[in-house]
């Protein structure tokens, strides 16, 4: 029993490490999920393409010898908050899964905001927007009522995963912060926030702790994924917890700026500091917390670019093997600072920080007869990082202190993207070698079964740095003008 399986899913899709019990990372694999748009601003997910993602990962990975050599100790899962999985009474899914970037219940968030918003903000630590499971909710309830009038049971991305490979439902003590139906002071369901989205608290899960056994494989899960029957699998928890966690970000004033799907800065804190314009979470580690700021789309926009604009980079990766978005960088590296005057503004699905605004929408300005596709690759890096540094704003009014930047994601892969960054924000960025939420999901799995004695133990214990960038100082005063543009542009075509 030497090995640790960490199971992710994220907004685009799944990704499995494998590591060994002193948590060096053995192998992993990834497959891609889709989103479905049926109107402007929803975002909507199958639960049925998490299991088959799974599942195909599993199988690729299985036909290494990482898996072949090994026997799995444990298992733990992570995802994504806010998506609510409803269940009928036969355990059954009524509907597709409202996700995170979905803006359709803006209605319904200004209401909860207006009529209830100081008892949402003093019980859950939030103010209600269209992130959360509380608006959507009262949405269903307001045009689909004939679904909710079905819901017995209601789960969450990795729970409802968990409850088909163990037959056990459940969620953490900090995926339920990520409803807008908790009482933060007591990691506890709030009758008094059900009720505004008349919901019956019976159909909400036990609350365990993240490294709280959840059951083990049975027969049917083990024939379905190749995972041996009665493995342990252990509770997990959110995505952006385990992944500040997976990067060392085990201490107060230590900040984490993520590349993935969406883009967050967060700082850990060594308390909470609640606050209308950021999310707060608990931390990993018991005592701890972090505050977020988040832009709804960091690299999916690259995605997005990829799928619109770029079939001859796809080709040309699927001939030579080389990755897509290499092939991509390669023309936006070509492209100085600045983009020959191309800006990007990133609300392909609205906006959180700092504007939680869900009626922006992204643009490109500043294009010409001579703007390349280089211009756009790199305008595109640049905007993100923007946004991002726009985030960043709120942490500095509120005078959180940031000791340290921990960068992450699949963006921070791209010496390019870390490198604007690093030269916008004008301070050195660690990127960590093993640093995503599969990771830090195996590390307690670990620590659910034994083999580490603590959270804290078997990230110090694992923690390994790929690359240190430092900035330049003289891009100080350009990204300094080019960041003022950029909000100045947000302000003109903001409606």
């Amino acid at each position: 029993m030497n090995t640790l399986l960490g199971i992710d899913f994220g907004t685009g899709g799944c990704k499995i490490t494998l590591t060994d019990t002193q948590g060096n990372v053995l192998d992993s694999a990834s497959g891609e999920y889709p989103s479905s748009h049926p109107h402007p601003g929803w975002s909507e997910q199958n639960p049925a393409d998490w299991w088959n993602a799974m599942c195909k990962t599993l199988a690729a990975l299985q036909q290494r010898d990482a898996w072949k050599n090994n026997t799995i100790a444990a298992i733990a899962l992570d995802s994504y908050t806010h998506g609510a999985v409803l269940l009928d009474q036969n355990l059954n899914v009524i509907r597709p899964t409202i996700i995170w970037t979905d803006q359709r219940s803006a209605k319904e968030s200004n209401q909860l905001k207006q009529e209830h918003g100081d008892m949402i903000f003093k019980i859950a630590g939030q103010m209600p927007t269209p992130t959360w499971t509380l608006p959507q909710m009262c949405w269903l309830n307001n045009n689909e009522p004939d679904a909710m009038a079905k819901v017995k049971h209601i789960s969450f991305v990795k729970d409802y995963i968990r409850f088909l490979l163990t037959g056990n439902l459940a969620t953490d003590r900090i995926e339920c912060q990520g409803t807008l139906f908790n009482d933060m002071t007591s990691d506890s369901w709030s009758p008094e926030l059900l009720e505004l989205a008349n919901i019956d608290p019976d159909a909400l899960p036990p609350i365990k702790d993240i490294t709280d056994s959840a059951g083990a494989i049975t027969r049917e899960a083990a024939r379905q994924t190749g995972i041996p029957q009665g493995t342990p699998v252990i509770m997990g928890t959110s995505d952006s917890a385990i992944e500040a966690y997976a990067a060392g970000a085990i201490n107060p004033g230590q900040c984490i700026i993520k590349l993935a799907t969406a883009g967050n800065v967060n700082v850990m804190t060594d308390k909470a500091y609640p606050h209308p314009a950021t999310l707060t979470y608990a931390h990993v580690i018991k005592g701890m917390y972090y505050t977020v700021t988040a832009t709804n789309a960091a690299a999916i926009c690259q995605r997005w670019f990829r799928e619109l604009c770029c079939a001859e980079e796809v080709a040309e990766a699927r001939k030579t093997g080389v990755n897509v978005y290499d092939l991509i960088n390669q023309k936006a590296e070509a492209t100085p600072p600045g983009s020959n005057g191309v800006m990007f503004h990133p609300y392909l699905s609205g906006e959180r920080s700092p504007y939680w605004d869900p009626n922006l929408r992204a643009s490109f300005t500043g294009m010409s007869m001579g703007t390349t596709k280089g211009d756009l690759s790199r305008a595109i890096l640049e905007g993100v990082a923007y946004s991002l540094k726009d985030c960043h704003r709120t942490i500095e009014e509120m005078k959180l202190p940031v000791t340290e930047y921990i960068l992450i994601g699949g963006g921070a892969k791209s010496p390019l993207w870390a490198q604007i960054i690093c030269d916008l924000f004008q301070a050195p960025t660690t990127v960590p070698k093993a640093c995503d939420a599969s990771f830090g999901a195996a590390l307690l799995a670990g620590v659910g079964i034994g083999v580490f004695e603590s959270p804290k133990q078997a990230i110090l214990q694992s923690l390994k740095l790929d690359r240190t960038h430092q900035p330049n100082e003289g891009m100080a005063s350009f990204y300094e003008e080019q960041f003022d543009r950029y909000r100045k542009i947000h302000d003109a075509l903001a409606f």
